[in-house]
């Protein structure tokens, strides 16, 4: 709009009338407004009338190109007739009550509050003040202040506190006057140093005389009064200054008052702005031992129980719970010492770090190889000297239901890598050569002739190649896959042992478990077959299908209605099987009357059945649960206390054999020296058949929680107080009683509860075990729970978690392992729990634990549940259990189903500082012979670098793990395919000693292994120093791994999904500048993550990051991508709750779907040999920009599934590294709307063009 002329001529239309009395009023500014006086007013009033009936004449003063306002403004500011100012304060209030935004924002861009300011400063020294006049200039000033940045500061610089303060004082009684004034003091009092200054001048007693009991009289000012004086009590010098006078107490009263009076809610706002100030009062320490002093929890515990019926009030119960919380006389942990109850000796100690400050304390946990029962003397580390830190206003409580670490966008910015010669990999081997050299015995296969084998078996093998009823499909491994299993029931191959190159280095069979004599017409049966067969007749008896027959074929590459057949088979099969004793194992036939078999006969998958039940006759091995699951008994069936019923896992898990297991727990070394074993790891788990959605949040628990918290202090004697297990007591952790408490457990590997304390007859609270030589990292838990009623609601709390946020605010529930359930022919664990949240709790944390931060509190993860059987054993756990010697059963079960075309090796990398062993695996296929060209293609094969749980309570990695080994081990033409085209060097588990000590994050060392990739030590961390000297070796004679991936687990964010590392997505999240030279980058690190995608069904691309940051530059996945050379480093991090987009949406994870990552991962390797259409290493990192350049196009099948295409990278959230993160990080729970699907017959595509292999 162009900028209007001031109109002077007659017969202008009206709508230009005002600007043509601006023009007017233009001209008389100076000394002409001082000698025209008369015309001055008629001239403003006539404007004032104009704008007040015509909404365009507002309009066009406020329009972009009018000089409306520097008129007006320039006109207030000369004339010193009270009469004119009224009308010009009239015009601009008319002018800024509409669009208040913009215009108030001009106002105050031409100087306008500084004009207002200077008025009120004159008018004030007049005698009598004009009353109109200060009423008029609060009222502008009311409005403008909240818009004006630097309102506080102009005011107090210009004296204006004074003046408007002054005039409140003189006006307590006049309340048309008074209402604005406070209107214009609540916005001084925002600004802090403005509210000391009120202060000093008595504004806050002069807020408690305008503060008065119920009335239905002034309520609004009494509400800008009081939100007055919430603005002043902030400043923490105000709010000593009410505590010294009383005003506590006051309030209170107050509050009580309008809370009992004001029956029909009309005055909430009233009351709220009471319980503000309350709020501001107690941010500090006296004003929360005054308000103790004053019964102020008891008086707003019972006033917030009255209004809860009432939903409208939400908000005065939340402020009143928020003030309760904060009052809440903080507790000490109930420990000696917030140390580990184990103390491991390390062979030296850091010079610096947390460790070197742990031993610079004397010993707080009790020694495992000393006899005493007593910890040595200490320093009280559980909380602080004293309570002196008062929280800075930044750090007092927010307004919300869940408290989280408040952190500006910019810190994450802050700590993306921004040096660009750290961001360029640069490969460096670190150590010479020599040294290196020694790395060569765990790479046999890269020297291997093969001179001295029979490939005889193979030839012939491969002749029938092309047929699925081949030798190489005879043996079939469970691919995990949530649709369906194949089962495992074969023989082994008789030409194994001529085949296999290392099977001397093979650990042998457990020697409890007798092996039958093999039938004429069959080779040696596993494990975990030989009870369900006993010779060739009962197997045609039992119809049990061929080896030879189409069910040993691969759930992927089986038609669904293929599938179908099979499963409908195998149900039929279970029925007709009848398990007979044999040998030392004990079993007996299964009853079909009731059985569970017949129960789910129709559900699809075979791994879905619900169990068969069977007998097992005393001598569990290593089962804990009292006499009645280890009592000796005879093998009468009419003896019911003689005898145990317990699942037969072996048919429906075929890498678990219990037996087996306690064999391997006798070679696991703990600090704490276990002795037992726990039921769920004994006889293993069979995912449920139903799904398990993700927990709908009940509104208000965690208010009713906390509430319930607060009867503690309120109701002291209904707390009983009792502890019921202690660690801290090695001679005798369990306490016994009468029986009415309950009985717990943690005394085996990978457990973790540290005491259990009875609060209220069916309430716990339960505090977890710092990691081995750290005083934190509280998150993993796995006890057992025994003697409970059936059908009574408990309630358990974990009092002592560090984290600000958790899934389990999120729908993520704990997971529950029945005895009873196992026995009646369903073992396995299940999502359980309700009224589940996660808090901020009144415990104090220490700043040894805190990282030097006074004032911190734990957080607490609530949840409640009932128990259905009497007489149960029950076990929780934090996500389902993978201890380290179910690792060490699953691959001496994997090592027995080698076949002659697969070469697997296993050595040991080197021994934890706890003394167990390393696994390291080498899984490749065999060549086809030992000629030249076939040895030579063995040979050169690209090199896949996989590694599992470094952090040992996120065992979901282990199951991901644990589903690439069987897809590896399987005989399917995919597992045979992907075989031949890498060689897979894996360390499953980085962290033995942790896996097996219960710890969360740490090694024995105390320290993140995933923090000292970069310069690991051979004696403190000798899974990270060995296994980056393997990469390092591999760098020397330039065969650095194609792909290197870390398996991890999330904590805070659902689906999975990879981190990687790329220069120019780092460089697009920063600020520096860079040149396109800087920026070449090769996008090929983009390509797993995009194919996982598309055939994954919880992969989510769009949680995906490749930012470097530089807290995460000792992780492995940084130290491989930049001293390695390797640029698809990896880490792959899965949820522990569920999935919020594909095919699991809404859904929580469980063990299928991890399982059925693992071997996607595997797929989605061999899609990436397939595009990038080459078999050399040397060559697949030039071509990789062909993969990028395929066209982007729509599968046809799936609208929502895509090929790889070149696009730019996605930030859809904020970039959070839990798995490579502190534990105090946190962010906010994000919910992506990206939705996934799979495509059903994707898979099965794949294999069409896949399953050629052959060069």
């Amino acid at each position: 709009m162009n900028k209007p002329k001031m109109a002077t001529e007659k017969g202008v239309p009206s709508n230009s009338r005002v600007l043509m009395l601006l023009g007017q009023l233009e001209r008389m500014n100076g000394e002409a407004m001082m000698r025209d006086v008369e015309t001055a007013r008629q001239v403003t009033a006539k404007i004032f009338h104009l704008i007040q009936t015509q909404e365009k004449s507002g309009k066009e003063v406020m329009s972009k190109g009018s000089s409306g306002m520097e008129v007006i403004l320039a006109s207030l500011e000369s004339t010193r007739d009270v009469q004119t100012t009224l009308n010009i304060l009239y015009i601009l209030s008319e002018l800024l009550t509409v669009g208040r935004g913009r215009r108030v924002g001009v106002f105050v861009s031409k100087g306008g509050t500084g004009i207002l300011f200077q008025i009120l400063i004159t008018t004030s020294k007049e005698l009598p003040p004009s009353e109109e006049l200060m009423l008029q200039l609060h009222s502008l000033l009311a409005k403008v202040g909240p818009k004006d940045r630097k309102f506080g500061v102009k005011a107090r610089l210009s004296g204006a506190l004074n003046a408007t303060v002054n005039l409140t004082k003189q006006n307590l009684q006049n309340t048309k006057l008074l209402l604005p004034c406070l209107q214009v003091l609540r916005v001084y009092s925002t600004n802090s140093v403005n509210a000391i200054s009120l202060g000093k001048n008595g504004v806050v007693e002069l807020m408690f005389k305008i503060v008065v009991p119920f009335s239905k009289k002034n309520t609004s000012l009494l509400k800008v009064a009081l939100d007055a004086l919430g603005a002043l009590l902030k400043s923490k010098t105000n709010a000593r200054r009410a505590v010294d006078a009383g005003h506590v107490h006051v309030l209170l009263a107050l509050y009580q008052d309008w809370h009992h009076n004001d029956t029909r809610h009309r005055h909430m706002l009233i009351r709220k702005g009471l319980l503000v100030c309350l709020r501001n009062i107690t941010n500090i320490k006296l004003g929360r031992k005054a308000f103790i002093d004053a019964d102020g929890m008891r008086i707003l515990y019972y006033s917030s129980t009255e209004c809860l019926p009432v939903r409208t009030l939400d908000p005065l119960v939340n402020t009143s719970s928020l003030i309760m919380r904060k009052c809440f006389p903080k507790n000490r942990l109930p420990l000696p010492t917030i140390k580990s109850a184990f103390h491991y000796q390390l062979p030296h100690v850091p010079a610096v770090g947390p460790v070197a400050q742990l031993y610079s304390q004397p010993l707080g946990g009790r020694k495992i190889h000393q006899l005493c029962d007593r910890p040595l003397k200490k320093v009280d580390d559980v909380v602080d000297e004293s309570d002196d830190n008062e929280e800075t206003d930044a750090d007092t409580e927010n307004d919300t239901d869940n408290e989280e670490d408040e952190k500006d966008q910019h810190t994450a910015n802050e700590d993306i890598e921004t040096d660009l010669n750290k961001l360029h990999p640069k490969k460096n081997p670190g150590r010479p050569f020599e040294e290196l050299k020694v790395y060569e015995r765990f790479f046999l296969e890269l020297s291997e002739d093969f001179q001295g084998y029979n490939f005889e078996p193979s030839k012939s093998a491969s002749t029938t190649s092309s047929s699925f009823s081949s030798t190489r499909a005879t043996r079939p491994i469970i691919v995990p896959t949530a649709q369906a299993l194949s089962p495992k029931h074969v023989p082994i191959t008789s030409c194994q042992e001529d085949c296999n190159p290392t099977k001397a280095e093979r650990a042998p069979p457990s020697p409890s478990v007798p092996t039958p004599a093999p039938p004429a017409s069959l080779t040696p049966l596993e494990l975990d077959t030989i009870h369900l067969t006993k010779d060739q007749d009962r197997k045609e008896e039992a119809r049990i299908p061929s080896p030879d027959t189409h069910t040993t074929l691969s759930s992927l590459t089986r038609p669904p209605s293929q599938a179908q057949t099979i499963e409908q088979d195998l149900a039929h099969v279970l029925e007709c099987v009848s398990l007979e004793a044999e040998g030392a194992l004990n079993t007996e036939g299964v009853k079909q009357d009731g059985s569970p078999v017949n129960a789910t006969r129709h559900i699809q998958s075979p791994l879905l059945l619900g169990g068969i039940a069977t007998r097992r006759v005393g001598g569990g091995g290593g089962s804990n649960w009292g006499s009645d699951c280890g009592s000796e008994g005879t093998e009468d069936e009419g003896g019911e206390g003689a005898v145990l019923e317990v699942p037969d896992t072996a048919l429906l898990l075929p890498l678990h054999d219990p037996d087996l297991y306690v064999e391997m727990v006798k070679g696991t070394h703990s600090v704490p020296q276990y002795a037992e074993v726990a039921y769920p790891d004994y006889f293993g788990h069979i995912a449920p058949t139903f799904r398990e959605p993700l927990q709908e949040r009940v509104y208000g628990v965690q208010r009713s929680k906390i509430f319930q918290d607060i009867e503690r202090l309120i109701h002291p004697n209904d707390i009983v107080d009792k502890v019921v297990y202690d660690l801290d007591i090695p001679s005798c952790p369990v306490i016994e009683d009468n029986g009415e408490s309950l009985k717990f457990n943690s005394q085996f590997e990978s457990g973790n509860l540290r005491k259990a304390v009875q609060m209220r007859k069916y309430e716990y609270d339960l505090v977890l075990n710092s990691d081995i030589n750290s005083n934190h990292y509280h998150q993993w838990f796995y006890f057992e729970v025994s003697g409970m009623r059936v059908g009574t609601t408990y309630r358990f709390n974990i009092i002592n978690s560090e984290k600000s946020n958790s899934q389990f605010n999120y729908g993520m529930q704990v997971l529950m392992y029945s005895v009873q359930e196992a026995i009646s022919g369903r073992p396995r664990w299940v999502r359980t729990g309700t009224d589940i949240c996660y808090y901020k709790n009144h415990f104090a944390r220490s700043s040894i634990a805190a990282g030097g931060q006074k004032g911190k509190s734990y957080y607490t993860m609530t949840f409640s549940t009932s128990f259905s059987h009497k007489d149960d054993v029950c076990y929780f756990a934090y996500h389902y259990p993978y201890t380290y010697s179910t690792l060490k059963m699953h691959l001496s079960k994997l090592e027995a189903l080698r076949t002659p075309q697969i070469y697997l090796r296993r050595d040991v990398l080197c021994e934890t500082l706890g003394g167990n062993s390393c696994p390291l695996l080498t899984i490749t296929a065999m060549p086809e012979s030992n000629s030249n060209d076939h040895i030579c293609q063995f040979r050169n094969r690209p090199l896949i670098f996989l590694s599992a749980r470094v952090h040992p309570g996120e065992t979901n990695a282990s199951w991901v793990m644990k589903g690439t080994l069987e897809f590896l081990m399987g005989t399917s033409p995919l597992a045979a395919s992907l075989r031949e085209a890498y060689i897979f060097k894996i360390v499953p588990m980085l962290n033995p000693d942790g896996v097996v000590n219960g710890n969360h994050r740490c090694s024995l060392s105390g320290e993140d292994l995933n923090r000292q990739w970069q310069n690991p030590n051979p004696e403190l961390h000798p899974t990270i120093y060995h296994t980056k000297s393997l990469l390092q070796y591999l760098a020397h004679i330039q065969r650095a791994p194609l792909v290197f991936c870390d398996y991890h687990g999330h904590s805070r964010k659902k689906n999975v999904f990879m981190y990687g590392c790329s220069v120019k997505e780092t460089v697009w999240q920063s600020n520096i500048s860079a040149t396109s030279s800087d920026l070449h980058e090769d996008l090929g690190y983009r390509a797993l993550p995009k194919i996982l995608s598309q055939i994954a069904p919880a992969f989510s691309m769009a949680s995906c990051s490749f930012v470097v940051e530089r807290s995460k530059e000792s992780t492995a996945r940084v130290v491989v991508w930049r001293e390695i050379g390797v640029q698809r480093s990896y880490t792959m991090e899965s949820t522990l709750c569920g999935c919020d987009q594909g095919k699991y949406k809404g859904l929580q994870i469980g063990t299928r779907e991890l399982e059925e990552m693992g071997a996607q991962f595997c797929v989605a390797l061999l899609r990436l040999k397939r595009l990038t259409g080459i078999r050399n290493h040397q060559h697949l990192l030039d071509l990789e920009s062909d993969i990028i350049g395929t066209q982007s196009k729509v599968v046809s099948s799936s609208p929502t599934t895509y090929v790889v295409e070149e696009d730019e990278p996605s930030f859809l959230e904020e970039i959070d590294y839990s798995a490579e993160s502190n534990d105090e990080d946190a962010e906010p729970e994000i919910e992506h709307g990206i939705e996934v699907q799979e495509n059903a017959n994707h898979l099965d595509r794949l294999s069409d063009c896949e399953t050629n292999h052959k060069d």
